[in-house]
């Protein structure tokens, strides 16, 4: 998979118009090399789970109501270390998977050991928009619905937070129109660049979890910089 991220080019972004995208996304993990692109904060590597990594989630799921957990990985590591904070009740695809996710995001950040924390919600845990005070997070959710965002040129960077004056962010400023606010689909893998990024100051993605319908579930994977 280390082969796979870097056997393509970079995307290719000759702007159209004077607005440059801030994201880049596509079907194959080189996408997620896009990162490094000084004007993008966001990289969606679109992927469909399979019908047995689909199953497994929902085997592991079933064995496992509730799912808080957090530890620091190596790509050595991973899948033993995931096994036992598990207590064997993931599947070998899942915990597969999820190793997978651990070896590239260090190879592609030069990282011997990343964060991570797996978490099963019923409701958003982070429901106002926001940004991350990371230098890159990767998202991933297994199970439900996912993340949203804001691009840059929407975005009133002032109306975040105590700027919102207690207003909700629909009608605070902070974006014009629900139609702004794009998704992140589940099993997608996303890179979200933090306001730690070098050379990011107020630039990180502006994103916030998504609102929950009755007695919904989403499995979520987050790894940062261990």
């Amino acid at each position: 998979m280390n082969a796979a991220l870097i056997e393509q080019p970079p995307t290719d972004f000759s702007p159209k118009n004077s607005i440059k995208p801030c994201f880049s996304s596509g079907d194959h993990p080189t996408v997620l090399s896009d990162i490094y692109q000084e004007h993008l904060n966001i990289a969606i590597w679109q992927r469909d789970h399979d019908e047995e990594l689909t199953h497994a989630v929902r085997h592991f799921l079933d064995q496992n109501k509730s799912v808080s957990k957090s530890l620091t990985l190596t790509p050595e590591n991973a899948y033993e270390k995931l096994e036992y904070t598990t207590d064997g009740t993931a599947p070998k695809v899942l915990l597969e998977n999820m190793a997978e996710l651990v070896d590239m995001y260090c190879y592609l950040f030069d990282l011997k050991q990343a964060g991570l924390r797996l978490a099963t919600l019923d409701n958003a845990m982070c429901p106002r928009f926001h940004v991350d005070k990371v230098p890159c997070r990767l998202v991933s959710t297994y199970h439900g619905i996912a993340t949203q965002w804001l691009p840059n040129h929407v975005v009133d960077r002032s109306k975040l937070g105590h700027g919102s004056n207690g207003q909700p962010d629909s009608v605070s400023g902070l974006y014009a129109k629900d139609s702004q606010v794009q998704q992140v689909s589940c099993g997608d893998v996303a890179l979200l660049k933090g306001e730690l990024w070098i050379g990011n100051e107020n630039s990180g993605l502006v994103h916030r979890s998504p609102a929950m319908q009755n007695e919904a579930t989403r499995l979520l994977l987050t790894l940062d910089f261990g």
